[in-house]
């Protein structure tokens, strides 16, 4: 999509009206509370208006959250700051706190959906402007815009956004590439000398790990058999005639020689058509952004990887980690989030073969698929886990409603996952969650290819059967609200 210049005009004028309220609020010596999403996208939100407000000298106090509640917001009451700041998280929750006080200045920064645009407090979304913000701007985007809006000097945050953008999944244009405003960013960034930008083979660890452990990690795609398998792809790599090493040091798919990638990529193309996962094949090759400030052979060096840490120290519970690293912490930060990184990895793969080993734990009905985690999936990982399956689903036309159990708390946190084909069918996952929710006395929404809602636990078989008629209904033209 090409943003037109009048809605990209008047995004940058709610960005700005945003950028002066803060310069009001750090001239006054206000203490600014940022509340922000855990995951990749959130973190790097918070991360970013975090450094611009200490490049002002500024104080300030950053919380990660899985979402906001009635108990936070009654927290957020106790503790009467005088200005919120809420980033990558969506404008209901700034809706409750607007109901219960009218002293506290509120600024939401997010990318989520929409129902009308609020009057009793500031927000800067892309789509009050027409603009998408499913795969056009993340949450980390809109953040950047304003941190430069605050100070030209903040351009050299804008890598952090395009991690945050990619940890959103909006690499939805050709061959896995940022677009729209995301756009903008990127081009902000190689003008800065921070970023590059070209086509490769996309696998997790493609800058930091030797071939076949970079090919074995990969979750994206994940691949039946090789995913999780090192013994699996130094047989593959051997049928190929592809060196691990050159003069004893490890070879890392950056330097592979071009007929090399196309051997592995030709091979690994064969052996998903063979599972009959031909969707992953595009998710094979696509456009790389390298962080080129960033030390070689370290996470940050490349953004997905960069954006599957800041995910990890999120759903970790170490979220503090990954802002810092956001901040320009490289030190004992960055050692501790690689440590995360990989206890993160080796949980997604212990509840993916939870999940896969048993073929009824994922549920298909008449028009969604459901994985049920219970106790046993974490409620914050539930997300990723999501991520991971709806895209090697056998039915691509059904979208994924993954669920996890939050412990103590009486309620389930639901996870729903689509493809860009039903999207184009008029399926938004978003309005399902959020009409779904409401009726079962729970609250949900997101965005159309990817949305999320928090259910009490007594009413989730009844959600989960509503959802399904939902999708029947809004794949059937019909209108699903009230």
């Amino acid at each position: 999509m090409v943003i037109g210049t009048s809605y990209f005009s008047d995004f940058l004028n709610s960005v700005l009206e945003a950028s002066k309220v803060i310069y009001e609020a750090v001239s006054e010596d206000l203490l600014i509370h940022i509340y922000s999403h855990l995951d990749a996208d959130g973190i790097a939100a918070g991360g970013i208006i975090g450094k611009a407000l200490q490049r002002l000298d500024a104080r300030f106090r950053i919380r990660i959250t899985q979402w906001v509640d009635d108990k936070l917001i009654d927290e957020i009451i106790r503790e009467k700051p005088p200005i919120v700041i809420f980033t990558d998280l969506g404008t209901d929750y700034a809706s409750l706190l607007s109901k219960k006080v009218s002293d506290i200045k509120i600024i939401v920064l997010d990318h989520h959906q929409i129902g009308c645009t609020p009057q009793s407090f500031l927000c800067v979304n892309p789509h009050i402007y027409g603009i998408d913000g499913a795969k056009d701007i993340s949450g980390s985007g809109v953040a950047y815009f304003v941190a430069k809006a605050l100070d030209i000097s903040n351009v050299d945050l804008a890598p952090i956004a395009v991690v945050g953008a990619l940890g959103d999944l909006q690499d939805k244009y050709d061959q896995r590439m940022l677009g729209g405003l995301n756009q903008k960013i990127v081009e902000d960034a190689i003008n800065a000398g921070l970023l590059t930008v070209e086509k490769d083979l996309i696998f997790f660890g493609r800058e930091t790990r030797p071939i076949h452990k970079a090919l074995a990690a990969t979750t994206s795609p994940f691949i039946p058999g090789i995913s999780g398998a090192e013994d699996k792809v130094l047989d593959l790599l051997a049928s190929l005639g592809i060196p691990l090493k050159h003069d004893d040091k490890w070879r890392a798919l950056r330097d592979l020689t071009e007929d090399e990638k196309k051997r592995l990529c030709s091979a690994l193309a064969d052996y998903l058509l063979s599972k009959g996962l031909h969707c992953e094949i595009s998710n094979l090759i696509g456009h790389v952004y390298t962080l080129t400030r960033e030390e070689p052979w370290t996470p940050l060096r490349d953004g997905r990887e960069f954006s599957v840490l800041l995910n990890a120290t999120g759903r970790m519970n170490k979220s503090g980690v990954g802002v810092a690293i956001c901040m320009g912490d490289r030190g004992k930060a960055l050692e501790e989030a690689s440590k995360i990184l990989e206890d993160y990895r080796k949980t997604i793969n212990k509840y993916l073969d939870w999940v896969t080993e048993k073929p009824g734990r994922i549920q298909e009905l008449e028009y969604i698929y459901v994985v049920y985690g219970g106790t046993y999936i974490d409620d914050k990982i539930i997300g990723a886990i999501s991520s991971i399956l709806s895209s090697n689903l056998p039915n691509p036309e059904k979208p994924l409603i993954a669920c996890s159990d939050v412990k103590n708390e009486g309620i389930v946190k639901v996870s729903a996952r689509t493809t860009d084909i039903m999207v184009n069918r008029g399926l938004n996952l978003g309005d399902i969650m959020q009409v779904a929710a409401e009726k079962c006395k729970g609250k949900g929404g997101g965005h159309n290819i990817a949305a999320g809602a928090q259910i009490p636990k007594e009413k989730i078989e009844e959600f989960i059967n509503l959802v399904n008629e939902l999708v029947r209904r809004k794949l059937a033209g019909e209108e699903i609200g009230g």
